[in-house]
């Protein structure tokens, strides 16, 4: 496992075409070369984000292990052979025209996939209620239009997992939407298997974690159509950008596990807890610029996320 490094990676400017800045991920478009066609290279910074603000401190060497912890759940999804996927290489020597110094920066925090256009759903599965399900949950006893038993608890683990999509924004906030929603944007027939295939895998993602002391409370997916060598849009389907990590997903200990109140969390979670004091205090209103992370948060926030790999895998 890498260690942290002394230099983060805020942002990367590399001498590749059509530089996108997510508010976590540097994306650059890789032309064709010898048998591998349309690429995108995805560099995982070390930037952090909260209520969709990034913040002006870097948590160092965040960006590695939530490239370490995706790159081994792509190995296991293929294993179940559900789905295809966008990953072919982890190596910055796959990556054409990039000196000695660029390949180094992006040691350990890339991966290179095959092009797709986006699906602009977040495929979002949830076993136990919290979050954005829960506060919808108390004011109208549904998660995206499914009805749920009455009574449940904050946290409570639901009798099975729920499918509940939401807008994917480039800006701003996602939206939790229906799946009749979701289907007049990306077709019945494909949300029906997509919604099967992210149901199935985080099944058995959640069993898998379980096992190792984590609790899988939710998790979200992309997909994409893949893009052949001209740019020309196929009707493969497959899983593309990160899977399974602390950014896109709350992992729980087990250990700690009480319904009825917030839990510990491997995930980002430390940071919003922080953040939501600042907000409560009158220190800080939810919109940029971010406060500077203290330290101890910085250095604790990389710590759970080192936690979350080390008992994955």
């Amino acid at each position: 496992m890498h260690a942290a490094t002394s230099s983060p990676v805020w942002a990367t400017d590399l001498p590749l075409q059509n530089r996108r800045q997510g508010k976590v991920r540097d994306i650059y478009q890789v032309p064709p070369a010898g048998d591998r066609g349309s690429s995108v290279l995805i560099v995982a910074t070390d930037r952090v984000s909260a209520f969709d603000v990034v913040m002006p401190s870097p948590v160092p060497g965040k960006g590695r292990e939530l490239t370490a912890i995706s790159t081994k759940w792509f190995d296991m999804i293929r294993e179940w052979d559900l789905i295809g996927d966008h990953l072919c290489s982890t190596d910055p020597k796959d990556v054409p025209g990039l000196d000695e110094s660029e390949q180094a920066q992006l040691e350990g925090r890339m991966m290179l996939g095959r092009a797709a256009r986006v699906i602009p759903i977040e495929f979002v599965v949830r076993g136990y209620i919290t979050g954005s399900g829960w506060k919808e949950y108390l004011a109208e006893g549904t998660v995206c239009g499914i009805t749920l038993p009455t009574g449940l608890r904050h946290c409570a683990k639901l009798p099975e997992p729920i499918f509940t999509p939401a807008t994917k924004a480039e800006e701003g906030h996602d939206e939790n939407i229906d799946f009749e929603t979701a289907c007049s944007v990306a077709g019945r027939d494909v949300m029906n298997r997509l919604r099967d295939v992210s149901v199935e895998i985080y099944r058995r993602a959640a069993e898998y974690a379980i096992e190792r002391g984590i609790i899988l409370a939710d998790t979200k997916f992309e997909f994409g159509y893949a893009l052949d060598d001209a740019g020309n849009e196929t009707d493969e389907i497959m899983l593309i950008d990160e899977v399974l990590t602390p950014d896109s997903s709350r992992f729980w200990p087990a250990e700690d596990y009480e319904v009825g109140r917030d839990q510990d969390s491997f995930d980002k979670q430390y940071v919003r807890n922080h953040l939501e004091g600042l907000v409560s205090s009158g220190l800080w209103d939810k919109t940029p610029p971010g406060p500077e992370l203290p330290d101890d948060v910085v250095v604790n926030t990389l710590s759970r996320y080192r936690e979350a790999h080390q008992r994955l895998f």
